[in-house]
């Protein structure tokens, strides 16, 4: 492929112009010149009347271990520290240096060569003081770092389709849950606009693919930070701390070393998987001998980081920069080579058919149906419309320099050298491919691929099996209950919700002002409960409600900005503990009944919670705002909290000790409760936490005859920072593997409902987070590899042909009955046949000419695996004998 001809110009120290390391790549490629502004050598010559005479013997010099190209970068960035330092320099010295850059080298191998030079003083205190040689390797290492990371995305996505992988785990990445990386997401957004449309991938499970993602992130992420370095040092004057600027870039390119060495050994192994497919070409042994000589291994990579470790363990900072430009160079070949393998893989045969093409012989030698089976492969081969694009440059690119080669070997030879032009940034053909590439993945077609906003998600159809499955039993259970059905609008006014949820608050989603009037999506399902309840002047009323919330929290597993809440309250007077028993009867009937395994229901009462901070001495307008730290037990430790009560909230760090010692107890409901019932209890001498001990009392009893205490665990450190809280609280937590915080949460609330404006009703609810609740369902489903039937269907009616009124007459007759079918016109008999496997629909209804001209219809039993005829005036009574045995 053709190297870069004409060589640009690159100004040094210019007014309003910058070094960048694309400029430091090609002076050090030996791609472009380099000049000094002529203004600035006008400001040098007008100096030297003052100049200090040279008396210093000075050898501009770099290690013997660096590259000529690290050498020339160094040098490079030597000459712009120069002229951007001081006015005081000579002019001889710049003019040396750009002499020995513009030198020409043709001889790649020649080492870089400056005479000795005189110098002045000031001259010498800047050349040993200016790291010219870090900053200029650390520019190298920005560019071909920032080109690579672009390119391997590419060949990524070229591996994808080569190997038919499951790329399916691209889109979870950002699921908005807000549990995603920036640059993964961005990777696989870029991967998922490349592939879009291909009908090659999905089909095999490949680790090294499902991992792209968050290995080419990785390299983003560190590519980013050196970048934003790098531009900054640069076009720096000389600065002093020397070594604090050292171990910055340690810091920096140490990330990148790392992101380097993955990239590296997940590319080798996907390069690895593409030579099955390659192996069968007629150059596939001539480019295996190839990629065996020339690629990199993985116990290269991993000798190449443990010296780059080394170097920086013994703080040899131009060695460690040389030892990561020498990985990077290794990780480009073996990226270089998955795209050779890749490429070869999807479209080898093509190639080599267009080099051959003009050989009539070789067509006929391969048989005569050589060109239909060409056809077909072709036909299968249905690519991204990103990568389509992608082939088509590559294509046209590598067939002009294979048309004149006959052997295997040679063209071997010329398709990986052809291939590895796209990689190295060097060649011409590169900033071709990139900018091709940016268009591509920048371009409005490819980015119309729509997207969730963060915190939401949709649900696919055997979620939704799961869902309404689950919905339905906690309906059963809260009419077993002898609750009532209640549904509220999405969004309240501002004055409804504000003031009832704490520090809370803050979550809550405003409308923009439509008509006058400001407007909140609700929080959660009981303050419209109370709205409704006083507004309506209710005394009793049991009620449940499914439905949506919103809150404008941070997205994280199994937290999201929308999504269910499933209600139940009891609203009104009546026997004393009565309604707060039965509604935590009611979350452990919900749970088990769910069955997700095990859980425990951590209660609390807020009158024993509030006494507990009296006790301790805390004032009471700070009990509030203390609860919420409290809350936050389960996720932080108590010195954290400490911390946040003593500094952020004014507590005396004897009163936080004091509270810590109470929020450890912990236990069985009723063996607690004797603890804290002692002689001598400081909780009985108060009067709000002994009405609150005497009520648990009474709690802890009737759910012990029920039969489910042994789910309950009584423990002070709940606190719940809802603000509407009174009585007994309450929360589930989750016992399993899966760590997805409280999944239901409840209590009592006396004064809510006044606070509307109307008299006093006292309540009490529980509320289950739903959405939770089916993360823990779908990860057993996962784990127990259920398959889970998305449609209910029990009959499927097939016209054999294109007769649709018979199909409408004969499914009319099924829907008539209640029956629950689908019907299918279509003469091939294999498309009737795959859609009740696919679908999972145990009877079908099976109609041809035959069947219609004996007035007869077949019905396929596919659990029973039996297939009979029957007239079609039997058809329905037949088939609901058979669904009388069979599962729906």
């Amino acid at each position: 492929m053709a190297d870069r001809q004409q060589k640009s110009l690159i100004t040094v120290a210019g007014k309003g112009s910058s070094l960048t390391s694309s400029s430091v790549f090609l002076v050090a490629n030996n791609l472009a010149q380099v000049r000094v502004d002529s203004s600035l050598i006008e400001k040098l010559s007008s100096c030297r009347s003052n100049e200090t005479p040279p008396s210093i013997k000075y050898q501009i010099s770099f290690p013997d271990f660096l590259t000529l190209e690290e050498s020339r970068a160094s040098l490079t960035v030597l000459l712009s520290r120069l002229l951007l330092s001081s006015t005081s320099i000579r002019l001889e010295l710049p003019n040396l240096i750009s002499e020995a850059l513009n030198s020409g080298l043709e001889n790649q191998s020649q080492p870089l060569h400056c005479d000795a030079i005189d110098v002045t003083g000031e001259e010498n205190v800047i050349l040993d003081s200016c790291l010219a040689t870090m900053d200029g390797i650390c520019a190298i290492l920005d560019y071909e770092s920032s080109a690579l990371s672009s390119v391997s995305d590419v060949v990524a996505a070229l591996s994808c389709e080569a190997l038919g992988a499951n790329v399916a785990s691209f889109n979870s990445v950002d699921s908005g849950d807000g549990f995603s990386m920036k640059d993964e997401a961005a990777v696989a957004g870029d991967l998922k606009v490349l592939l879009n449309g291909s009908k090659l991938v999905g089909k095999i499970e490949i680790g090294v693919v499902s991992d792209i993602p968050k290995v080419h992130g990785s390299l983003r992420e560190a590519v980013r930070m050196v970048h934003s370095k790098v531009r900054v040092e640069l076009n720096s004057g000389v600065k002093g701390g020397k070594g604090g600027n050292r171990k910055a870039w340690m810091i920096a390119l140490m990330t990148l070393a790392a992101a380097l060495r993955y990239l590296g050994e997940s590319s080798l192994s996907r390069a690895e998987l593409n030579i099955s497919s390659v192996a069968g070409l007629s150059v596939g042994e001539s480019l295996l001998g190839f990629l065996r000589e020339n690629c990199p291994t993985s116990d290269t990579l991993r000798e190449a980081f443990r010296l780059v470790s080394e170097a920086a363990l013994e703080e040899e900072y131009v060695k460690f920069l040389h030892e990561v430009n020498e990985l990077l160079c290794l990780v480009k070949t073996v990226v270089s080579w998955e795209m050779v393998m890749a490429v070869v893989s999807l479209a080898g045969s093509e190639l080599l058919e267009r080099t051959q093409g003009d050989n009539a012989s070789t067509v006929e030698s391969n048989g005569g149906n050589s060109k239909v089976e060409k056809k077909s492969e072709k036909k299968k081969k249905v690519l991204g419309k990103g990568v389509t694009l992608i082939m088509q440059i590559i294509r046209d690119k590598l067939q002009n320099g294979l048309t004149d080669v006959v052997d295997e070997l040679s063209l071997a030879k010329k398709l990986a050298e052809g291939l590895q032009s796209f990689v190295d940034p060097k060649n011409i053909e590169f900033d071709m491919f990139s900018g091709k590439l940016k268009e591509i993945v920048e371009s409005n077609e490819s980015r119309r691929l729509p997207k969730l906003p963060k915190g939401t998600r949709d649900f696919a159809k055997e979620q939704m099996a799961v869902r309404e499955k689950a919905f339905s039993i906690i309906t059963e259970v809260f009419k077993r209950h002898g609750a009532m059905a209640l549904d509220t609008p999405a969004f309240e006014l501002k004055e409804t919700l504000m003031g009832k949820y704490g520090e809370d608050s803050k979550l809550i989603y405003d409308l923009a002002d439509q008509g006058g009037e400001l407007c909140s999506l609700r929080y959660d399902l009981t303050v419209p409960f109370a709205r409704y309840v006083a507004m309506n002047g209710l005394p009793s009323f049991k009620r449940y409600q499914i439905a949506k919330v919103y809150r404008r929290d941070n997205p994280s597993r199994g937290r999201f900005r929308e999504f269910y809440q499933c209600d139940f309250d009891i609203a009104g007077i009546y026997e004393k503990m009565g309604p707060d028993f039965e509604v935590v009867k009611i979350l452990t009937e919900l749970l088990d009944e769910l069955n997700i395994g095990e859980y425990e229901v951590k209660l609390n009462h807020r009158k024993l919670l509030d006494g507990m901070l009296d006790i301790c001495g805390v004032p009471p307008e700070k009990f509030r705002t203390i609860c919420s730290s409290i809350d936050k037990l389960d996720k932080q430790s108590f010195e954290q909290i400490k911390r946040e009560m003593v500094e952020e909230k004014g507590l005396t760090v004897e009163t936080a000790d004091r509270i810590g010692t109470f929020v450890k107890e912990r236990g069985s409901p009723l063996e607690l409760l004797s603890k804290l019932r002692r002689e001598g209890s400081k909780f009985l001498e108060h009067e709000g936490s002994a009405l609150a001990l005497n009520e648990l009392e009474i709690l802890f009893n009737a759910l012990e005859k029920s039969k489910c205490i042994h789910r309950v665990v009584f423990d002070l450190s709940l606190a719940r920072g809802l603000d509407y809280y009174t009585g007994m609280i309450f929360e589930a937590v989750f016992k399993g593997t899966m760590q997805v915080g409280s999944i239901a949460a409840g209590g009592r609330y006396d004064n809510l409902i006044k606070m509307f404006g109307a008299k006093e009703v006292p309540a009490v609810g529980v509320s289950l987070g739903i959405e939770r609740v089916f993360a823990i369902m779908e990860q057993i489903q996962k784990d127990q590899k259920q398959v889970i039937r998305a449609n209910e269907t029990q009959v499927l009616v097939s016209i054999i042909g294109d007769d649709l009124p018979l199909a409408a007459e004969l499914v009319s007759e099924l829907w008539g009955a209640k029956l629950k079918a689908e019907f299918l016109v279509n003469r091939r008999m294999s498309k009737h046949l795959d859609r009740p496997k696919e679908m999972g629909i145990p009877l079908q209804v099976i109609v041809g000419s035959q069947e219609v001209e004996r007035g007869m219809v077949k019905i396929k039993d596919w659990e029973a695996k039996e297939e009979y005829e029957v007239p079609g005036s039997k058809m329905v009574e037949e088939l609901q004998k058979r669904l009388s045995g069979v599962s729906s």
